[in-house]
């Protein structure tokens, strides 16, 4: 009896092992969660938002904010990577069919409507990460430019004499110029997407054709 004891004494202590790793990760997930949900409001109204101020909003403390992200570095990283993941999202909805310099227009009025609400996050993220990071994180949002190029290129609507990979990074180059106008009060908001629109068709009609207009 005294073994059957033992037995059935030993399986609760046991089976509370997985049960506590597993709140354990749950709770690390929920505290994640809450970060980068912090991190995101806090970077977005000022790309100097410190460590102390975004733990304090996410209510969690340094160390554990820093348990999870080592530097700030690293939780300006997720924060960019995550901001974009949603932007590629929202893009999936904006039409991309049809007259190539029409769509390549409705692509940049859609992504600069996510560019200049989060302006502040690539704020942080030009002030902590390199420029060649950056450009990776975006790298699913510029395939879908790639994409249009492609498309007007055969159409023979855009210049084929320049390496594709300039034009796309003439592309990034324009809207991430034009946040930084728009932020210091150079370039109205509001008019930004046309501006970004008539500057890239213009640089990408092919040579000898009239540039595109265009209509967001």
């Amino acid at each position: 009896m005294a073994a059957t004891s033992r037995d059935t004494g030993d399986r609760p202590r046991s089976a509370q092992r997985p049960a506590a790793q597993g709140e354990r990760r749950a709770d690390a997930r929920r505290n994640i969660q809450a970060i980068l949900d912090a991190a995101q409001l806090c970077l977005a109204r000022d790309a100097d938002a410190s460590v102390a101020d975004i733990a304090k909003a996410a209510g969690v403390g340094r160390v554990t904010l820093y348990g999870h992200f080592g530097t700030r570095a690293d939780l300006v990283d997720a924060v960019l990577t995550r901001t974009v993941e949603q932007a590629d999202a929202v893009l999936d909805a904006t039409d991309t069919t049809g007259d190539p310099s029409q769509a390549l227009a409705r692509l940049v009025g859609a992504s600069w409507q996510i560019v200049h609400q989060f302006r502040s996050v690539l704020q942080a993220a030009q002030r902590e990460l390199p420029a060649e990071r950056i450009r990776a994180v975006h790298d699913r949002i510029l395939h879908r430019v790639q994409t249009i190029i492609d498309r007007g290129q055969r159409a023979g609507a855009f210049r084929d004499d320049l390496p594709k990979r300039w034009l796309v990074t003439t592309a990034f180059s324009l809207m991430h110029a034009a946040a930084e106008d728009s932020a210091a009060g150079r370039l109205d908001a509001d008019d930004a997407a046309r501006v970004i629109s008539v500057t890239l068709l213009a640089a990408l009609a092919a040579p000898g054709a009239a540039a595109a207009t265009s209509t967001p």
